[in-house]
């Protein structure tokens, strides 16, 4: 009988299985297609003067109140129709959409610097302090911001930076309220503890530890703060608080077509309805931001 060959011996040690690697989540397609319309946005608000058919504030009496059609009275194209004073609706949109990502970025910078600092400095130190920066924000939540924003702009007067500095604080609250809570949390933890018995600088512990830690929950609040600063320009300027005229905004669009509903729907519809679907869709890219960021929810 010939002997076992070399490796089959009996006390030869069992193939090791395959070490399975962990496939990616990938994201649903609701997921990718509303980051792709976020993405869209942000190409038609920089390209908007390659994009737009006319020029968005020179209207033509002769072509005014006209429906969508792809031959007016002036000989262009309005796809998406004219208003009272002639000016092409879809031109508006697009410039609208730099003015509207424009104030929501630029608050959203302001809110999140503000309101992060905040957050984080009265979160690790606490005491007074703390007690004194959570009471002006409870006051400012328990007043409604739309009021104190109409009568901010009424005294300095409607403008641009005013605009964007009022939505900007409107939104610093979320931040300091969310990331104290959890500078806090991470305050108790024993690393932190560790690091400043060390000889750690509490500059050095916030920026390099405490900092990366709540990045991620950073990320979703100004996403969907990005949302609410693009509705609330577009309320304060359907107030005549906002973008002053002729420049185009989504909420002065409705406002100019709220007198001409009966007859000339498209004026006011048509921006509404882009205003809904950048709320909707920015405020799911937020939702799935959570999801993705959140390690304990990767594994759901």
């Amino acid at each position: 009988m010939s002997p076992p060959a070399a490796g089959a011996t009996a006390g030869a040690a069992p193939a090791r299985p395959a070490r399975s690697v962990p496939r990616r989540r990938r994201a649903p397609w609701p997921i990718v297609a509303a980051c792709g319309f976020v993405a869209v946005l942000v190409v038609v608000g920089v390209a908007a003067p390659y994009l737009a058919r006319s020029d968005p504030e020179r209207g033509s009496l002769g072509a005014r109140l006209e429906a969508p059609t792809l031959g007016g009275a002036d000989g262009k194209a309005h796809l998406l129709g004219t208003d009272h004073l002639g000016r092409d609706v879809l031109s508006r949109i697009i410039y609208g959409t730099r003015v509207s990502l424009t104030v929501g970025f630029a608050a959203v910078a302001i809110g999140g610097l503000v309101g992060g600092t905040l957050g984080l400095a009265v979160g690790f130190r606490g005491g007074w302090v703390d007690e004194v920066i959570m009471t002006v924000a409870d006051a400012q939540l328990a007043f409604p911001f739309i009021l104190l924003a109409i009568g901010i702009i009424a005294v300095l007067g409607p403008s641009f930076p005013n605009l964007v500095i009022v939505v900007g604080l409107s939104g610093w609250v979320t931040y300091a309220r969310v990331l104290r809570s959890q500078v806090l949390s991470l305050r108790r933890r024993e690393f932190v503890d560790a690091i400043i018995g060390l000889g750690g600088s509490v500059p050095r512990i916030i920026l390099r530890h405490i900092l990366p830690n709540v990045a991620s929950t950073f990320m979703v609040i100004a996403t969907l703060e990005l949302a609410r600063a693009i509705v609330l320009e577009a309320t304060l300027s359907f107030l005549g608080l906002g973008i002053q005229p002729p420049t185009p905004s989504w909420g002065g669009m409705i406002h100019e077509g709220r007198d001409y509903l009966d007859s000339a729907w498209w004026i006011s519809i048509f921006p509404g309805v882009v205003l809904m679907l950048t709320s909707l869709v920015v405020s799911r890219t937020g939702d799935w931001l959570r999801d993705a960021l959140d390690p304990t929810l990767r594994g759901a």
